[in-house]
């Protein structure tokens, strides 16, 4: 059956699953006056027909039953709920502790759906993006807040991406995707409020399907407009997709809707405690085929409505566990077989905090997958830790994770951590203003200070930092498999070594794009021109090559396991060859 809120042949319809409650009302909203109309019980799932065309009008559910935690019943008719196939939604979400209280109404805080009427569908067409290209991560809100020449009104939104400025420097960096952090609606954690902070990231998502307001005020029309723009430009947009749990948290959390509509979406140990897989207070149970549903639902919503090219995919495991991790799960089959998600880019995060949730190399052949071996590897190589034996099978394509077939994106800093320039300036996480006693964050970060933490006005300490930012950067862009940037990167972008900014949405984590180091921006996009023009050649290692130690010889088994052997070369032909030398500092193309 198909589920959410329509309009077809003359009437409206709604549809939503609850397969325990005893009832469930459509809400229908006039400003503050709420009309409840009973809904129909059909198998798991409750419904209602109106006459008439009503896109646009807001609504919600509320479902009745028992009130039983501890046997997974959240029945609670004063909970507004939010439909879980809901498209667009009239506000954000916002955390009080009475979205958690039994009999507290919530009608005043829970954003409503709107119903839609018919949206205009997107050609299907191949993705822009080839293996190999140059993904670019970026927070929305946090790219565009400090833009001089996007207006204002459009700062922080998604339709900012598709200014003229913003594209041009997408392009001088020949980009060939761009990465979109979370746009979905989600809600604070709930201790983020009395700390005066907000999620500034967006990976506590409640409605899969509904594009934040804050984001995206346009709504679907937006993020389809600004996809236009950026396919007209050459560039490819991919979505990071939260599908591993949801903002309603551990049973301390809101109740807001899938929680009280179909709680076995959750997963459950055998005594019906929550499974925290995600470290996030629930795990949503991709065993399940109404979960799978409408993931699945999600996906395709995005690709018909609004054009985008591929996902990435947070937590990646929890897609294919049943509790545990299955290379053949279900998903992927059913993903697979989808004629507007099959030849899409899907990119995994091959790792959560479940048993065996390390999964790096597992996903299925066609999948990317996020590569942290990578990322460390090279930070520990330019760092001095480790010889030159092990960084060549990273820049290779790391086959002894992937095979011959390279799936590896290969990242050197994300959102998650420090920045690439705090690598060079911090040894240790400095997250206090978190609120959290300095505790949250990656403990281990493969960084180094050069003698000074955090800003240092010796020349010399700068120095030595901007080659380090140029040796890794040239590294990145000389190595075999796709590869990514997180905005601001290419310009020395800061956190003042915060590693876990999630909840610093502020001028001082905004980029900043008026002190950006122009000069390493301009190396990056030399870097970037030299691989664009032969992405194929990148995208799998090119063999017939010679290895040659400093000494122009060719690299012997010595040479691989000398621990004071610094670099080497990859001499192709004359057009393909880079060269690695730590003690100069230097990686080029």
């Amino acid at each position: 059956m198909r589920l959410g809120a329509w309009v077809e042949a003359g009437e409206t319809r709604f549809a939503v699953r609850s397969p325990h409650a005893a009832g469930v009302d459509l809400c229908l909203f006039d400003g503050t006056v709420e009309t409840r109309l009973p809904m129909a019980r059909a198998g798991d799932e409750w419904t209602l027909a109106l006459p008439g065309d009503l896109s646009g009008t807001h609504y919600g559910y509320r479902a009745s039953g028992d009130w039983a935690p501890e046997r997974g019943r959240w029945f609670d008719p004063a909970k507004l709920l939010v439909d879980p196939y809901a498209i667009e939604l009239d506000r954000q979400f916002t955390y009080d502790p009475r979205l958690s209280e039994y009999g507290a109404d919530t009608a005043d805080l829970v954003p409503r759906g709107l119903v839609q009427g018919a949206l205009r569908q997107v050609p299907l067409a191949p993705p822009r993006f080839q293996c190999g290209g140059l993904i670019y991560e970026l927070n929305v809100r946090a790219f565009t807040m400090l833009h001089p020449d996007v207006p204002a009104r459009q700062r922080g939104t998604v339709a900012a991406l598709a200014h003229p400025a913003v594209i041009a420097h997408l392009q001088k960096l020949h980009v060939s995707a761009v990465e979109l952090m979370p746009v979905t609606a989600w809600i604070d954690e709930r201790h983020l409020p009395p700390l005066g902070l907000t999620n500034a990231w967006g990976y506590n998502p409640v409605a899969p399907l509904a594009l934040d307001p804050r984001l995206c005020p346009g709504g679907v029309a937006e993020l389809r407009e600004t996809v236009a723009a950026l396919h007209a430009a050459g560039i490819g947009v991919l979505l990071d997709l939260v599908l591993n749990h949801t903002g309603e948290s551990d049973v301390h959390g809101p109740v807001l809707c899938l929680r009280a509509l179909d709680n076995p979406a959750y997963a459950h140990e055998p005594g019906g405690a929550l499974i925290n897989d995600t470290g996030c207070g629930n795990t949503l149970n991709f065993g399940h085929p109404a979960v799978r549903a409408l993931a699945l639902a999600t996906l395709r919503h995005f690709v018909r409505h609004c054009g985008v090219d591929g996902f990435r995919f947070d937590l990646a495991p929890v897609l294919a566990r049943g509790p545990g991790f299955d290379a053949h799960a279900p998903f992927f089959a059913e993903l697979a077989a989808d004629p507007w998600l099959a030849d899409r880019v899907l990119i995994a995060e091959p790792w959560d905090i479940g048993p065996g949730g390390y999964q790096l190399g597992n996903f299925p052949p066609g999948w990317l997958e996020w590569n942290d071996r990578f990322r460390d590897d090279v930070r520990r190589f330019w760092r001095g830790d480790v010889g030159v034996g092990l960084l060549a099978t990273r820049l290779a394509g790391s086959a002894d994770l992937f095979g011959p077939d390279c799936r590896s994106v290969n990242f050197l800093a994300a959102h998650d951590g420090f920045t690439l320039a705090d690598c060079t300036a911090y040894e240790h996480r400095h997250n206090h203003a978190n609120g959290e006693d300095n505790r949250d964050g990656h403990g281990d970060n493969f960084s180094w200070n050069h003698g000074c933490e955090g800003p240092s006005h010796d020349p010399q300490v700068n120095a030595r930092r901007a080659e380090d930012l140029r040796a890794m950067l040239g590294t990145l862009f000389a190595s075999t498999g796709t590869v990514m940037l997180t905005a601001g990167d290419e310009s020395g972008r800061t956190q003042h070594g915060n590693n876990n900014a999630y909840c610093q949405d502020n001028a001082a984590f905004w980029l900043d794009w008026d002190g950006r180091d122009t000069a390493l921006e301009d190396h990056v996009a030399a870097l970037s021109a030299a691989r664009a023009t032969r992405l194929a050649e990148f995208a799998q290692f090119p063999q017939g090559g010679e290895w040659l130690a400093p000494s122009g010889l060719g690299m012997t088994a010595d040479d691989w396991e000398d621990p004071a052997c610094g670099g080497f070369d990859y001499h192709v032909n004359a057009a393909l060859h880079f060269r690695i030398r730590r003690a100069e500092r230097t990686a080029a193309i």
